[in-house]
């Protein structure tokens, strides 16, 4: 879990400069348009679409933008059709990545994919080569000086309302939830008045490769961002741990 955490919190910080620039919108767009095409566009019956409104929601996403999103996966305006694909390959030290896709020309994204993964020391791999190595599930992390409640406390409340799991890491609390009860427990957060840093359903690697050698953990924090930073990539899930000096080395 420490390589998930770390890599969650770098980047919804990079969100965050992402969403100024509008690069974010479209990515959030594209998922608007999947969850309505595939679930229609009630947000209270459709989940994914709701998790997608919200996730627009926290980047200030303006409300035309998300609802010309929604109309565009519903057929009532003009736009492109998008593909949902799982591409997989390894990074520097043999680390495996998983990324969800959703593109409009396959045969581009999948050239540009594989440029991007040899430029930073790895190969996109084969259909299964690594996705058995990870399980979705709702991930919420809290910022421990943002809960005034016991740590004992805090996790009997979250455990209660069906969490799986709850442990500190660094300066947070972390929680996992199945997906479908991942709103549920945030909800029972919020309502009790606690910030939620993260909350978001995701891929959890069932093992981690530690990478220690600076240099390497370098090019894969790299080859991470050039992923994350593709237009076509939706998420980027990996399954390193790389230390904090690394990180702030790579920055």
């Amino acid at each position: 879990m420490a390589g998930h955490s770390k890599w969650a919190n770098i980047k919804h910080k990079k969100a965050r400069a992402d969403a100024q620039k509008g690069h974010l919108f479209t990515k959030i767009s594209r998922e608007l348009m999947v969850a309505a095409r595939q679930g229609g566009g009630d947000i209270d019956s459709n989940f994914r679409l709701r998790l997608a409104v919200q996730k627009a929601r926290d980047v200030n996403m303006p409300n035309d933008n998300i609802n010309r999103a929604i109309k565009k996966g519903l057929g009532e305006v003009d736009g492109m059709k998008f593909e949902e694909m799982i591409y997989e390959g390894y990074g520097p030290g043999g680390v495996a990545i998983l990324l969800e896709i959703m593109t409009d020309n396959r045969n581009r994204t999948a050239s540009e994919l594989r440029n991007i993964f040899t430029r930073h020391n790895g190969n996109l791999g084969e259909t299964g080569c690594v996705a058995w190595m990870f399980t979705r599930r709702g991930y919420i992390s809290l910022s421990k000086d943002k809960v005034d409640l016991d740590e004992d406390d805090l996790m009997l409340l979250v455990l209660e309302e069906g969490a799986e799991d709850f442990k500190t890491e660094g300066s947070s609390y972390e929680i996992i939830t199945e997906p479908e009860l991942l709103e549920e427990v945030k909800n029972s957060l919020l309502n009790r008045q606690f910030d939620v840093d993260i909350a978001e359903v995701t891929m959890f690697p069932q093992s981690v490769v530690k990478v220690d050698d600076e240099e390497e953990g370098k090019v894969l924090l790299q080859l991470m961002e050039s992923l994350e930073d593709h237009d076509d990539v939706q998420s980027v899930y990996a399954n390193f741990d790389v230390s904090d000096e690394i990180i702030s080395v790579g920055k």
